[in-house]
């Protein structure tokens, strides 16, 4: 016979005593067995999260039998939730500048299959001509320079892109310039940027450059929902390596970039297989 379909399910709800029960024998009912479920209780704003992953034994309910057969145990407790398939593709849009490390290592982990997605298209505000470490082959490529003066034609496009190309996910792979406001609000829980975190936090040109003159002992990399704060937004997933006096600046810049790529696809992964959920201007971050 043919394996079961699986889904995964996310909620968020006032905390109250039952919510795993209540929500766990409604699928048992719906005929699930469920495979994966971990929860936090968010003591400090009394809220409940939750991801559960289950099989469907029934294969006549579908994916809107299930949240049809959920929404009135769910709605009872106040929640947001929403069910997808495991293995669900998202539509991703990749954005470039200069740097090309992250976004050949996305390609590279999207064609290999590491990643549950599928490229709708990168844009770049460089020729394509400057990503010849990147295996574009397939993959629509858009090239929108970008300048003060054309700026909101740019974004504009960018949008329209977005809108046509149904596009799930927007990752700034090193794209080094700040989107408007009204982008920002129009993107938000949905586009990912990754920025080089240093303690301090070094701004501007050559950040490596000016930890290396400061003498930094860990340098890292955090990835973060897009917000109008520019690199504030909720936190998805950092790391950091030690690094000493040995290090020359180019050294600095190697690990960063490392540490850099692991770090986005770390977050891009966690979004596209619904594990992160927001909690204010904080994530909660299930684990795979």
């Amino acid at each position: 016979g043919q394996s079961p379909a699986s889904y995964v399910l996310r909620f968020s709800c006032p905390n109250q005593v039952g919510i795993v029960a209540a929500v766990t024998s409604t699928l048992v009912q719906l005929g699930c067995d469920i495979t994966d479920g971990q929860q936090f209780d968010d003591r400090l704003t009394g809220t409940f999260f939750g991801r559960i992953e289950f099989d469907a034994l029934r294969a006549d309910l579908g994916q809107q039998g299930f949240f049809d057969g959920m929404t009135p145990v769910l709605a009872s407790f106040g929640a947001t939730w929403g069910v997808r398939a495991v293995g669900h593709l998202g539509r991703v849009l990749i954005m470039a500048s200069q740097f090309d490390h992250c976004l050949v290592d996305l390609l590279y982990r999207w064609r290999i299959g590491e990643l549950p997605m599928h490229v709708a298209a990168v844009v770049a505000n460089h020729p394509r001509e400057t990503y010849r470490a990147a295996d574009l082959a397939d993959v629509p490529f858009y090239h929108l320079p970008v300048s003060p003066e054309t700026k909101d034609d740019q974004e504009a496009e960018i949008l329209r892109l977005i809108e046509e190309l149904d596009v799930d996910l927007v990752v700034l792979a090193r794209y080094m310039q700040i989107l408007s406001p009204d982008l920002v609000e129009r993107l938000r829980g949905r586009c990912i940027n990754i920025h080089h975190s240093f303690l301090p936090g070094f701004k501007g040109a050559k950040p490596y450059h000016q930890a290396y003159e400061r003498g930094v002992k860990l340098i890292g990399a955090t990835a973060h929902y897009v917000t109008a704060e520019l690199d504030e937004g909720p936190i998805i997933a950092q790391d950091v390596e030690r690094v000493t006096h040995r290090h020359r600046p180019e050294d600095l810049v190697r690990t960063g970039r490392d540490i850099e790529r692991r770090v986005l696809a770390q977050a891009v992964r966690a979004h596209l297989e619904d594990r992160v959920m927001l909690r204010g201007g904080t994530t909660v971050v299930f684990s795979s």
